[in-house]
C-alpha cells in the first residue's frame, strides 16, 4: 500500500486521548494540524504539543477545547490565549532539555506531525528549517506522518530521516513561513554598536531574530574570523558569511561550520541554506548544550528580556503572573557563554516599553519568572549604554544599572528601590 496519502485520511491515526507533537517554527506542519482540527467533533482529549510555530492555530480555539488542549513548549502569539482561556497549558523546560522529555518517555508521543522536503533519489528527506526537538519526538512517536513539500529547503544535520522512517506522506506545495528584513530603529541601532563593541576577532556569536540582533549584525562587517553557533539565525548573517566575516575557523565546537537548531526569515534565507554544506543543523539537545557551547572560545551570547530588575534578575518568559513566551535556550547559551575562554554573556533590550514604561525596574512585578538569575548575569545592554554586573555587589548593580535606564525614570527606579529596602 502506498504511503501516500491525503491530509484528510493521514490525520485519521489520530485517536481521542493522543498526544501529537508538531515540528516548529517555520516548518510548522499547518496543513496536517488544519485536517486534525476538522476532525474536532471525532475526538476528545488530545494534547496537542509544541514550542512556537508559525502561522495559524485552529485546534487552539477555546471552542474546541473539549477536542483539543494545547500545550506549550515556549508560547507563540498564536496560541497564548490558550492559558487564560482555559484549553491550554505551558511546560517550562529548558530547549536543551526537550529532547529527553520524549526520549525518557516523560511525555510519550503517540503523533508526530512532521514538514520535510521530497524524498532524494536514496529516499532521504530533510526536517529544513526546524529540527530542535522533532528528531526524538520521530524516534518516540509511534506513527510519524510528514507533509512533503518541495518548498522545504535541504539542509544537513541531524534532520536527515528516511522515507522508511515516515509512515505516511502527504503532498503539499506551499511557501516556508518567512518574516521579512524590518529596519531597525536609532535605539535598536544604538543598542547594535554596543554590542558590536563588545565583540572581538575570532568570537563565536549566539543571536537569534529581530531588529536588535540584525543592528549588531550590521556593525561587525569589518570584524574578523567569527564563528555561529546558535540556536537559530536569521537573514542578517548571510552577507557576513558571503564576506568570509563568519567562517568559523576558531570555534571549539563544530568548526569549520554554522551551528543551528532551527531557522526563520525571509525566502533568501531558505534559498541560501539549502542544500548549503556550511549550515548544520542539530538537534537542541546538541546545539544547546552547555558544555558543548563553552568549548567555543570568545563565545558570545545575545538574548533579550522583558524587564531586568536592579539586582541583576531577569524576567524574559511573562509579564507579571501572565506567561508570555518560555524558558527557552537562554540559559542554555548564557551559561555556556560565561563558562566560555573569553565568552560573554549578552541581554540587551530597549529600555522602555512601546507604552514608555521602564523596562529597568526596581522589582520584578509580582508573579514574574526568573530565567537568568542574579547570579548568571554578566552583561546588560539598553541604548543608554552597557552595565557590567560581574561581580559587583547590589548596590553597584543597581547604580550601573540606573545609569543605563531612560533619564526620565532614572532618579524614580533608584528611589523606589532603595525606600522598600529601607523598610524592610
Amino acid at each position: 500500500m502506498s504511503k501516500y496519502v491525503t491530509a484528510s485520511e493521514a490525520v485519521k491515526v489520530v485517536k481521542s486521548g493522543d498526544r501529537v507533537y508538531l515540528q516548529a517554527a517555520a516548518a510548522a506542519p499547518t496543513i496536517l494540524a488544519n485536517a486534525l482540527t476538522a476532525r474536532a467533533s471525532e475526538l476528545r482529549n488530545v494534547e496537542v504539543c509544541h514550542l512556537h510555530i508559525e502561522g495559524e492555530a485552529r485546534y487552539a480555539n477555546p471552542e474546541l477545547a473539549d477536542s483539543f488542549h494545547v500545550n506549550s513548549f515556549f508560547i507563540g502569539a498564536n496560541v497564548r490565549h490558550t492559558l487564560k482561556a482555559g484549553n491550554g497549558s505551558y511546560t517550562p523546560v529548558f530547549l536543551s532539555e526537550l529532547p529527553h522529555l520524549f526520549r525518557k518517555n516523560v511525555l510519550p508521543i503517540d503523533v508526530a506531525f512532521i514538514h520535510v522536503s521530497p524524498p532524494d533519489k536514496h529516499g532521504y528527506c530533510s526536517l529544513g528549517v526546524s529540527v530542535e526537538a522533532t528528531v526524538a519526538a520521530i524516534e518516540n512517536a509511534k506513527i510519524v506522518v510528514a507533509q512533503v513539500n518541495p518548498q522545504m529547503p535541504r539542509t544537513f544535520g541531524d534532520g536527515i530521516l528516511h522515507v522508511s522512517e515516515i509512515d505516511y506522506l502527504v503532498e503539499v506545495d506551499v511557501p516556508i513561513y518567512s518574516h521579512e528584513v524590518v529596519p531597525f530603529s536609532a535605539e535598536e541601532e544604538q543598542i547594535g554598536s554596543y554590542i558590536a563593541s563588545l565583540i572581538e576577532d575570532k568570537s563565536t556569536l549566539q543571536m537569534g531574530i529581530g531588529s536588535i540582533p540584525n543592528a549588531a549584525l550590521s556593525k561587525l562587517k569589518n570584524h574578523k574570523d567569527l564563528g555561529l553557533h546558535t540556536e537559530m539565525f536569521s537573514d542578517g548573517v548571510i552577507d557576513l558569511i558571503e564576506n568570509d566575516v563568519i567562517n568559523c575557523n576558531y570555534k571549539g565546537t563544530l568548526r569549520g561550520r554554522v551551528l543551528a537548531t532551527f531557522l526563520i526569515g525571509s525566502k533568501r534565507l531558505y534559498d541560501y541554506v539549502n542544500d548549503n554544506p556550511f549550515i548544520e543543523m542539530k538537534e537542541s539537545s546538541m546545539v544547546n548544550d552547555t558544555a558543548r557551547i563553552r568549548k567555543n572560545p570568545k563565545m558570545i551570547a545575545i538574548n533579550s528580556a522583558i524587564e531586568v530588575d536592579l539586582t541583576g534578575q531577569v524576567c524574559a518568559d511573562s509579564i507579571g503572573p501572565q506567561m508570555y513566551s518560555g524558558v527557552g535556550g537562554q540559559m542554555d547559551f548564557i551559561r555556556g557563554a560565561s563558562l566560555s575562554p573569553g565568552g560573554k554573556a549578552i541581554i540587551a533590550l530597549p529600555s522602555t516599553t512601546k507604552r514608555g514604561e521602564s523596562r529597568i525596574v526596581p522589582f520584578l512585578k509580582q508573579g514574574a519568572g526568573v530565567v537568568t538569575t542574579r547570579g548568571h548575569i554578566h552583561y546588560v545592554i539598553t541604548e543608554n549604554g552597557i552595565a557590567d554586573l560581574y561581580g559587583k555587589t547590589l548596590r553597584q548593580r543597581a547604580s550601573e544599572l540606573v545609569r543605563i535606564a531612560h533619564p526620565n525614570h532614572q532618579e524614580n527606579i533608584e528611589r523606589e528601590y532603595y525606600e522598600l529596602l529601607n523598610k524592610m
